[in-house]
C-alpha cells in the first residue's frame, strides 16, 4: 500500500520536469524560423531595408513567436509553426510597410 503514494509522487515529479514546447524549440529551429520570417517579410512587403530580430521568442500559447523591427522604425511579431516553419500570423505596429500589390490577393512565396 505504501507503493501507491510513492508512485504518485514520482509521477508528479516526472510530469513537472518534462520539457515544454518552448524548451524543446532549439536554437537551430529559432534561426530557421527567423530566416523564414525574414523571407516572408521581404517577399510580401514593400521597402524593406533592414530587419532586426529580438531574442525574445516566447509565445503565451506555447508556440514560437519571432519579434522584429523593420527599417529601425516599426515593430512586428510573427507566430511561426515550429514544425512546419511557416508563418501563421503577423502582428504589425502602425507605420508598417505596405503589402506588395502582387501579394494582396495571395501570400507570395517565401
Amino acid at each position: 500500500m505504501k507503493v501507491i503514494p510513492v508512485l504518485f509522487i514520482l509521477f508528479l515529479l516526472i510530469g513537472c520536469s518534462l520539457p515544454t514546447e518552448s524548451m524543446r524549440t532549439g536554437d537551430k529551429v529559432i534561426d530557421q524560423a527567423k530566416q523564414k520570417v525574414e523571407s516572408y517579410i521581404r517577399n510580401n512587403y514593400e521597402n524593406i531595408n533592414k530587419i532586426t530580430f529580438s531574442n525574445d521568442t516566447s509565445d503565451p500559447m506555447g508556440g514560437l513567436m519571432i519579434r522584429e523591427t523593420v527599417n529601425d522604425k516599426v515593430d512586428f511579431s510573427a507566430s511561426v509553426d515550429p514544425k512546419e516553419l511557416s508563418v501563421q500570423s503577423l502582428g504589425e505596429t502602425k507605420g508598417f510597410p505596405e503589402v506588395k500589390e502582387e501579394c494582396k490577393e495571395k501570400i507570395c512565396d517565401y
